[in-house]
């Protein structure tokens, strides 16, 4: 799909008009005079309202045919909120109108923006509008890819989508070009996200992972090393090696380099969780929903994703990119409850649940972003089912030992659309994790189990800065919501985005 900006009223030919509308113009005084689109479509989008067969509420879509009143064969109209609009509201506004649009199987569509948009003088804000609007129509159309006979079946036919003002001039386009241009980015880097997300775990291995991660980097000039298990043995990542010797899938260690600004010292380390299948090992999990842990790499997804638009837009900034990954498999080989392993920083845990595996192979990834000159670390996994509990798939859980790094990621977060709430570090949760056997074992027990197992993590943080986001309640959709897909949702993606590319 291409997205522009255009202004003026052009007679140019659209299948499908969008208007946005909010309950508050619909209740003017003055809502006879109102002319959103056509005169008689809009006495019809009255008549609806006042039947109460639209209300205007926010996402709420009304599809009319034009009957030969315009060029256009259909107007939707979307409801919108009033006085609180903002990128957020935009977003899901998009997204609604998107998908009403996917299903009158539009090509081109005129998306007639708000009155508001046009006396916005700060180039800045209608850049992020411009992003907001963009990104709810990319997201809202997505669809998951499958092997199915019939496989374009239900694939978005949109082409072409027309930002269109009457009161913009050509000067003004340039911040809309550019947010136009952020947005593609970003969401075409979720949509790979959630490519990867979706992929059967016959269809990605470790070593596919690493093979698609050597791609990304050759497509954007980034600097690749793949470290095999033999490689990862010299190093002593006995996190990572024990979790995955239960598998005949070798594990790896992905590290992706980019090197915007070679005169700053400060460097982002990323680390993304990238357990391509988890049947729990000898702690085996029960058998519903086992499929859904295909998603266990979604933090890898979000890595490989910001990579991408890192690798797009080329920022000033330098960023070292971990992936642990490996397949957590019962077999004879398999690590066991009770096992003491010796990490890469030298640490020794004692596994009292082969289950809580994403942090024995993210700790060593912080261990090797930190050797790779990384200055401050942000962690993304979907770690633990204790934050499903906490947060449902609402809210992604937060656990730092900086708080000044945590709200760096929080407004990036805000400013993509995607929640995260911070969870409590007590010392006590430290506690839970002590052990008779080992420097630390790997599992505190039920109670407080989001944060016990952020905190696992980031006794591997050697002091630096230091975020963890557990996902695991949000990189998995069993019902899509909204510009959100149901399967993997790419989470994390754009915030990753906005805090390396403010």
């Amino acid at each position: 799909m291409s997205i522009q900006f255009t202004y003026g009223m052009r007679e140019e030919e659209f299948d499908t008009i969008i208007r946005f509308v909010s309950r508050e113009e619909l209740l003017s005084e003055n809502v006879g005079d109102a002319q959103w689109v056509h005169p008689q479509l809009d006495a019809s989008l009255r008549q609806h309202f006042e039947n109460k067969l639209f209300k205007a509420e926010p996402k709420e879509t009304l599809c009319l045919a034009t009957l030969g009143l315009l060029s256009a064969s259909y107007v939707i109209y979307v409801g919108v909120p009033g006085p609180g609009m903002n990128t957020d509201s935009l977003r899901d506004a998009a997204a609604a109108a998107a998908k009403a649009a996917k299903r009158l199987k539009a090509v081109s569509v005129r998306q007639i923006l708000p009155g508001y948009l046009s006396i916005i003088s700060q180039e800045s804000l209608i850049s992020e509008a411009a992003q907001a609007l963009t990104e709810g129509y990319l997201l809202g159309t997505f669809t998951r890819k499958s092997e199915k006979k019939d496989g374009e079946k239900g694939q978005s036919t949109i082409q072409s989508v027309s930002f269109n003002s009457s009161q913009a001039s050509a000067q003004e386009s340039a911040p809309w070009e550019a947010g136009i241009r952020r947005g593609t980015v970003f969401s075409q880097s979720v949509g790979y996200a959630r490519d990867l997300v979706n992929l059967p775990g016959n269809r990605l291995t470790p070593e596919m992972l690493a093979e698609e991660a050597e791609s990304l980097a050759l497509t954007y000039g980034l600097d690749c090393e793949v470290l095999d298990e033999w490689s990862a043995a010299e190093q002593g990542m006995g996190g990572l090696l024990g979790v995955g010797q239960g598998s005949a899938n070798p594990p790896r260690m992905i590290v992706l380099h980019y090197n915007g600004a070679p005169q700053d010292e400060e460097i982002w380390g990323i680390i993304g969780k990238g357990i391509t299948f988890d049947t729990g090992g000898i702690s085996l999990k029960k058998p519903q929903g086992m499929e859904a842990m295909i998603s266990d790499m979604g933090g890898a997804a979000a890595v490989l994703g910001a990579m991408r638009i890192i690798g797009e837009l080329q920022p000033a900034v330098n960023v070292v990119a971990v992936i642990p990954t490996a397949e957590n498999m019962p077999s004879d080989r398999a690590i066991k409850p009770g096992d003491v392993i010796a990490m890469m920083s030298g640490l020794t845990v004692e596994v009292v649940n082969t289950d809580a595996e994403g942090r024995l192979v993210l700790a060593d990834g912080l261990t090797m972003a930190i050797r790779r000159g990384a200055t401050k670390l942000v962690d993304v996994a979907t770690l633990t089912g204790a934050v499903g509990v906490a947060l449902g798939d609402i809210a992604t859980g937060a656990v730092t030992n900086d708080e000044t790094l945590l709200q760096e990621v929080i407004l990036a977060s805000k400013k993509a659309g995607e929640r995260i709430w911070q969870l409590p570090a007590y010392p006590e949760f430290r506690k839970q994790l002590d052990s008779d056997a080992a420097d630390l074992k790997n599992s505190g027990g039920r109670y407080g189990g989001a944060s016990t197992g952020g905190l696992f993590i980031g006794a591997f943080a050697e002091e630096k800065p230091w975020v963890h986001l557990d996902i695991a309640g949000t990189a998995y959709l069993e019902r899509g919501r909204s510009w959100e897909s149901k399967g993997g949702t790419g989470v994390m993606v754009r915030t990753l985005g906005e805090l390396l590319i403010p």
